[in-house]
């Protein structure tokens, strides 16, 4: 099983687009899905949206009252993922964002190499491919030549939010947590931090293409750099991969 997961807060314009993409590439690929939507209090008729998308689409939505923001939001999804997979060692779970900047299509290519033997994929955006918008291409040039101070990083792009992990990472993981949350970040650093915690426990890591597509918002962004930044030096540099064994490949 294949579980689609989709943070979204006040997405109404585009999250029906979202999940109509992701049913029309999910029905070609040919394998089972399931896509759960974790609405972050949303203001707007998102709700209403996801309800009309519940009668075609194998959807679940987990809803809270009061905004968490989206590393809880994330957490929340693949906290469900692992209550649900009935395959742990076979399942797996993706992170697909609701407001467009992120291509359904490039689903695929990760999965595939979920089903290749690799445990988390991650996202590897070209920057050529597509210019970005000169605050988000600043922030990533810039987080990623301080993250080089973390031994073992994994990833090339470790800020990417489309990733696959393969269930059992995640069960692993959470047990381990215990109580503790995985992420108490936000944003993009919310996305390091993840991966901090599920890398330990992957024997593979690869990565696959993505796009990047800001010229399809409907919505003013909700990127801040500054903010960004500082929720990147508290996670607290060379403690966040604390083992550099595993395999990387492209």
């Amino acid at each position: 099983m294949i579980y689609i997961c989709v943070p979204a807060h006040n997405e109404a314009d585009t999250i029906g687009v979202v999940l109509w993409k992701v049913r029309k590439v999910m029905e070609e690929f040919g394998r089972d899905f399931r896509v759960l939507v974790h609405d972050d209090a949303s203001t707007d008729d998102t709700p209403a949206v996801l309800e009309r998308y519940s009668r075609v689409l194998p959807l679940s939505v987990l809803r809270t009252e009061e905004r968490v923001g989206y590393g809880r939001a994330v957490e929340a999804l693949l906290r469900r993922v692992v209550e649900e997979a009935p395959y742990p060692k076979r399942d797996c779970a993706v992170i697909l964002q609701g407001d467009l900047t992120e291509d359904p299509a490039d689903v695929v290519a990760a999965v595939k190499a979920i089903e290749g033997g690799a445990d988390i994929v991650a996202g590897q955006v070209d920057e050529a491919a597509r210019p970005l918008p000169r605050g988000p291409l600043l922030v990533r040039r810039i987080a990623r030549w301080l993250l080089k101070a973390v031994k073992g990083a994994p990833v090339s792009d470790p800020l990417a939010g489309m990733r696959a992990y393969r269930v059992i990472v995640l069960k692993k993981a959470l047990r381990d947590a215990g109580s503790r949350p995985l992420i108490r970040s936000d944003g993009w650093a919310a996305n390091v931090e993840l991966l901090g915690a599920l890398a330990p426990h992957a024997r593979r890591i690869s990565e696959a293409p993505m796009t990047l597509r800001y010229d399809l918002h409907v919505r003013p962004s909700r990127f801040r750099p500054w903010s960004t930044f500082r929720g990147l030096m508290r996670l607290g540099g060379a403690g966040l991969w604390r083992e550099a064994g595993q395999e990387r490949t492209a």
